[in-house]
């Protein structure tokens, strides 16, 4: 079947970019990195924004199969690129129309890039512990705190901070904040183990106040739980795409490597393991973009914003997210034990894609955090839960 067209796009973009470039795209360069513009360049970018304020309206189905191919190049440059959909959803269903016509119009136009900042290091998983405080001031609200870890912060057009109320210890906001407003530090950029093309950052807010206006609608945590479906969804499709280059990298060693004078390729165990990966890569597909139309089915509704607020969490974008990040890893370093001592050097990308792949189990809920929240939300009775 032939692909389409924007499949085509970006499978040109990582070949010319990112494939080959692996010892670039893994020494934690300046961010944001040159190739963003580029990218920019293909009229992809943020390409799920609604065509009515100039984006290409494409729905999740299509996003898990653009961040496949672009994470089967490079999960770093993948992430950076589909993460802001957690932002720009909680914006385009929860914000004003000033908001959605001045923020998100705008990052259409300049091709530009917004964070969320939601986790604290003493909160961990815990967000109703959060300290960053948001205090109503006559027509604005002045946010205090800090937040540990948002990929883009640094170079974003704007962020949604989520924060306590100071004003009701029991409620939270999402403040969209643009990156120029005073009182925004950014405390340093973190020196993480994968995805080192991408950028995640600390950063401090002191004093830093912003319009009224510019506070979402709907609490603060239920409006980051709703936007964390998307990108979760993404986030495993990363995993799909890093076990489709692991298969390929493994069986390009299997047709040079000789064992007992005949190609790795033509033995029985090797060929029954790239048989399991292959198996495993399908379900991997399968669950994303089941996870994608489920998604989509509630986006295309005419009260979208209202349904999801019902919602809240959707089971498949957490199964998703977990079976893609632990069926991932078995496959990485499965393949690294393939290629013996080498696997475990940096002379082979196995590596980068070992380290890479480990992301989807630990950011936006570790695998145990998101267990127990299918348990307590989907295992257990209605009428048991507390």
């Amino acid at each position: 079947m032939k692909q389409p067209e924007y499949i085509r796009t970006i499978q040109g973009f990582a070949r010319r970019e990112l494939l080959g470039k692996d010892a670039y795209l893994d020494s934690l360069a300046d961010a944001p990195l040159p190739l963003y513009e580029r990218f920019a360049d293909t009229g992809l970018a943020n390409w799920w924004l609604p065509k009515e304020i100039g984006g290409l309206g494409l729905g999740l189905e299509e996003s898990v199969r653009i961040v496949s191919e672009l994470a089967y190049a490079d999960a770093g440059v993948a992430f950076t690129l589909f993460i802001p959909v957690l932002t720009t959803s909680m914006v385009g269903w929860y914000g004003s129309e000033k908001l959605k016509d001045e923020h998100l119009g705008r990052l259409v136009a300049e091709n530009g890039f917004c964070a969320t900042l939601g986790s604290e290091h003493a909160a961990g998983s815990e967000l109703a512990r959060i300290d960053t405080t948001a205090t109503r001031d006559g027509d604005g609200v002045v946010l205090n705190g800090q937040k540990a870890f948002s990929t883009n912060a640094g170079f974003a057009r704007f962020l949604v901070v989520i924060a306590r109320a100071q004003d009701d210890p029991s409620g939270y906001l999402a403040v969209l904040v643009p990156r120029d407003t005073p009182g925004i530090r950014i405390d340093k950029r973190w020196d993480v183990i994968g995805l080192r093309s991408s950028a995640t950052y600390q950063v401090s807010f002191t004093g830093c106040r912003v319009p009224a206006g510019n506070v979402l609608r709907g609490n603060g945590l239920r409006l980051l739980e709703i936007g964390l479906n998307a990108s979760r969804i993404l986030i495993a499709a990363t995993g799909l795409g890093i076990a489709r280059r692991v298969r390929d990298v493994c069986m390009e060693y299997g047709k040079s490597k000789i064992v007992k004078g005949s190609p790795l390729a033509s033995n029985a165990v090797f060929a029954g393991r790239l048989g399991q990966f292959e198996m495993q890569i399908d379900v991997m597909a399968n669950q994303c973009l089941a996870a994608a139309r489920a998604y989509d089915a509630i986006a295309a509704l005419p009260d979208a914003g209202e349904e999801f607020l019902r919602v809240g969490t959707l089971k498949s974008a957490l199964t998703a997210k977990m079976f893609c990040g632990q069926t991932g890893w078995q496959i990485a370093s499965t393949a690294s034990e393939m290629f013996g001592g080498v696997g475990y050097t940096h002379d082979t990308v196995i590596g980068k894609l070992l380290r890479d792949v480990r992301y989807v189990s630990i950011v936006e809920g570790g695998d145990d955090v998101l267990r127990d929240l299918v348990f307590s939300r989907y295992v257990v009775p209605v009428s048991k839960r507390t």
